[in-house]
């Protein structure tokens, strides 16, 4: 119940996170045609290549926030929240730099059509400069979950959402913007959640209190955060660099398959951050409960979280199979190509998806136990390495869009057979280690 009661808030908040990006797709695909549909959704690969490095850090801040909580070492957290703030806001502008000066040679390199690639770099530009704040939401909203509050991150992304689709619908119906709109109100939100998360941290009277003033980078803090956050990142990063191979792969084949695999990919982000929140809810269990040094509560913790996986993935599995034309549709309106497309690839991720749940719950108890080395490279092999392989031979051979996204669950599976086997031997080690006294908080 108390993995459940956490995840729960976790999982509205990342659906509402990624409402941001769902109502951009809605509002273009309906209001301004396909080619604007195409051109958002195909940018969803770049946009997590450029930023989930920085992203990875934010785990390694809920990792030793969790951690210092569990044995009680406030003046540890204080130098972790107003270390990691602080490298939020100066990743976040590192970001929109890069973002603006790079995207258009990028998309040029991934084969972005002609008739999609202006309105993809507009949209990535302006959607970048709300980098800053995406950065400082993120990272805050770390901290608070690791102490187990889940419910302010949650009611902020709440109110910035609605904000969202309020702008959306302005900017595009009434200003006649396109994509500029939509990358218009998803900025603006990202500030006015990054905004909250801020203004709570400053007056909470907690341990995770931020005095603005006096937020400097602590070496010792930033080396605990990247020893966990880095191969996170790095994870993160080749595993988008995948992703950005198989959409030079979809963009090959025209438009409407773009914009149907966009809206798919949209309705399988759902689905992924449901599953997510599990893994994060076990990543700050574990995180804790490594602090108080009850290890024994470690299993428990595995044989709940893959039960809630398979609950969630089985239900949206029935949903994604079932209603997938419609689910489809609500993006793609009356482009019975875009829609046939997008709901061939819904059909085989939503069936499979369980298994990629079930295998990120180890990596997310092994990041808890403080090791993200061991999952990070068997990421890099059992999901990157192996969809670039499969891209360049069975797809090479065989080159059918389903060909293509059978790649996921195949890789899907070797990850998982690696991740378990790991899981038991990191475990074994970490907790000898830290018995023995070799091992520190």
């Amino acid at each position: 119940p108390k993995i459940l009661l956490f995840s729960l808030p976790l999982m509205a908040s990342g659906i509402l996170q990624l409402l941001f990006n769902a109502a951009d797709i809605v509002v273009v695909g309906r209001y301004t045609g396909n080619e604007a549909l195409a051109a958002v959704g195909s940018t969803s690969a770049l946009i997590n290549l450029l930023v989930n490095l920085f992203i990875g850090l934010s785990v390694g801040v809920n990792v030793m926030v969790a951690k210092y909580y569990g044995a009680k070492r406030e003046q540890d957290i204080h130098e972790t929240v107003h270390t990691a703030v602080l490298v939020a806001v100066l990743a976040g502008v590192v970001l929109t730099v890069i973002g603006v000066l790079a995207s258009e040679p990028l998309l040029q390199l991934m084969g972005t059509p002609d008739d999609v690639i202006d309105q993809s770099v507009l949209y990535m530009r302006i959607y970048f400069t709300g980098m800053p704040a995406f950065m400082v939401y993120n990272f805050g909203a770390s901290a608070l979950r690791a102490v187990g509050d889940t419910r302010r991150p949650m009611q902020f992304l709440t109110i910035a959402g609605i904000i969202n689709v309020i702008l959306n619908v302005i900017t595009v119906l009434y200003f006649n913007l396109g994509v500029a709109g939509v990358a218009i109100a998803t900025s603006v939100s990202q500030y006015v959640s990054a905004i909250f998360v801020v203004l709570s941290l400053v007056k909470t009277e907690s341990c995770l209190h931020l005095d603005v003033r006096h937020m400097r980078i602590h070496g010792d803090k930033m080396l605990a955060i990247l020893k966990v956050g880095l191969p996170a990142g790095l994870q993160s990063l080749v595993f988008s660099i995948s992703n950005v191979v198989i959409q030079s792969s979809v963009n090959s084949f025209g438009s409407a398959v773009m914009a149907g695999s966009a809206a798919s990919n949209n309705v399988e982000g759902f689905i992924y951050t449901s599953m997510n929140a599990v893994v994060q809810s076990a990543m700050a269990f574990t995180g804790q409960n490594i602090g108080a040094r009850k290890f024994q509560r470690i299993g428990d913790i595995v044989r709940k979280s893959i039960l809630l996986q398979m609950i969630i993935a089985g239900s949206m599995a029935v949903i994604g199979c079932a209603f997938s034309e419609q689910l489809i549709s609500i993006y793609a309106k009356g482009d019975a190509e875009s829609i046939a497309w997008g709901v061939s690839r819904l059909r085989i991720i939503s069936g499979t998806y369980f298994i990629m749940g079930i295998s990120d719950v180890a990596v997310g108890v092994m990041r808890g136990m403080g090791n993200s080395t061991v999952p990070m490279a068997i990421s890099i092999f059992g999901i990157c390495v192996l969809r670039i392989v499969w891209i360049y031979t069975v797809f090479a051979a065989y080159r059918t869009f389903e060909m293509l996204v059978v790649s996921y669950p195949i890789s899907w599976i070797v990850t998982l057979i690696a991740q378990y086997i790991c899981y038991g031997i990191v475990k074994r080690r970490t907790i000898a280690a830290m018995q023995s006294g070799e091992k520190s908080i």
